[in-house]
């Protein structure tokens, strides 16, 4: 699907339109976009709380969870509907995956871990040896990554009030993201559109803090309960 997303606002029966994506890309420095990619982290210790609806043809399944960030790459996923039911967890360092409980269902929850950055607003720098592309005018900034087949376009709005990312596999979308701000300039919701399922994953943030610390065993896998 090549067209306009629409975040629903939660509460407000409103919809918030995809800005439309740059006309024309020109080659760009690899080490400008690391620069740009940078600047969507924020590099300190960060949790965010937050609510969860997933809708697919069959089923529409909703709860909470949270996201851990260490430094500008590190990051923890939880979620787990109501009673327990649809849980997991996921460690990962960039788009490298360290560990997943259960893998199925994270694999149902987010299906690349690009997207999954990305629904914080965040963009991951360019693969050692990527192309770089770029483009910009007076409504936003956009960059894209070749690697041979595989492309990822970000582009964020000259306002700050969204983020969006592309990511196709052999020309095959692969998910889309769009990312809305509150006025502070925090993540405020996001929506993941997956055409494959077709699948949607819609994020509303509750609470975003920098805590001192994570807990003692935050990176590892967790221990069964049985």
């Amino acid at each position: 699907m090549v067209g306009l997303l629409s975040v629903a606002a939660c509460g407000a029966g409103m919809s918030v339109p995809t800005p439309p994506g740059p006309a024309a890309y020109v080659p760009a420095a690899p080490h400008v976009a690391r620069e740009w990619a940078q600047s969507t982290q924020s590099g300190e210790r960060q949790l965010l709380r937050f609510k969860w609806q997933f809708h697919n043809e069959r089923s529409t399944a909703g709860g909470s969870g949270s996201l851990r960030i260490a430094g500008r790459d590190s990051l923890r996923l939880d979620f787990r509907g109501p009673l327990g039911t649809a849980r997991g967890a996921a460690a990962v360092v960039g788009t490298t995956l360290l560990w997943a409980d259960p893998q199925d269902e994270v694999d149902k929850f987010v299906p690349n871990y690009s997207l999954l950055w990305a629904m914080m607003g965040v963009a991951l720098p360019p693969a050692e040896g990527a192309t770089v592309l770029a483009a910009t005018d007076q409504r936003l900034t956009a960059y894209r990554f070749v690697v041979g087949a595989d492309t990822i376009d970000y582009y964020r709005t000259r306002a700050g009030t969204q983020f969006v990312a592309d990511v196709r596999r052999a020309g095959s979308r692969v998910g889309r993201v769009i990312t809305v701000f509150d006025a502070a300039g925090k993540p405020e919701r996001a929506r993941l559109e997956v055409p494959s399922g077709p699948a949607r994953l819609d994020i509303t943030f509750t609470e975003i803090t920098n805590p001192g610390s994570h807990p003692a065993g935050t990176w590892y896998v967790p221990v069964s309960d049985q």
